[in-house]
């Protein structure tokens, strides 16, 4: 179960997770499983440039497919260790995640959608991005989640 909230510009989706803090954020700042707990279904692969584990300033690709196949290039903008991460691409949106301890074998994992820094914010909210955004949230959500469960 997950719950959304909506702020200026961005949207929140929020799950609690059987699995520590540390372990999680582990996961987050490998980009070689990004496309294992991706809930959009564009996220294909970690470029090889990639380094294996992300820290604040990290330069990454990935291999997205929408439609066609394109390559993504992002950066680490926020970095706080088994806390949070947030990377943005040219478009200047970030997907921020964030973790909250509940205990020793539990955390909180927020994943934001955050458009109040993108260039031009209205190629996101005309076409409904902002909206189809909760879904994918939810879904790479519940894709950790069983990741976490099944790597325990």
């Amino acid at each position: 179960m997950s719950d959304v909230v909506w702020g200026h510009r961005a949207v929140s989706v929020s799950r609690t997770i059987e699995a520590p803090a540390a372990d999680v954020f582990a996961v987050l700042r490998n980009p070689a499983l990004h496309p294992v707990i991706d809930g959009s279904g564009t996220v294909k692969a970690a470029r090889e440039d990639s380094g294996p584990l992300l820290e604040l300033g990290s330069r990454f690709g990935m291999d997205m497919k929408l439609g066609v196949p394109y390559r993504i290039s992002n950066e680490v903008v926020e970095f706080e260790v088994d806390r949070r991460i947030a990377w943005r691409h040219m478009g200047g949106h970030r997907w921020r995640y964030t973790i909250e301890p509940s205990g020793e074998q539990s955390c909180t994992v927020t994943e934001t959608f955050d458009w109040s820094t993108a260039r031009i914010p209205l190629l996101i909210q005309v076409p409904g991005m902002d909206r189809k955004a909760v879904g994918n949230m939810q879904q790479t959500l519940e894709l950790l989640d069983r990741y976490m469960t099944s790597s325990n």
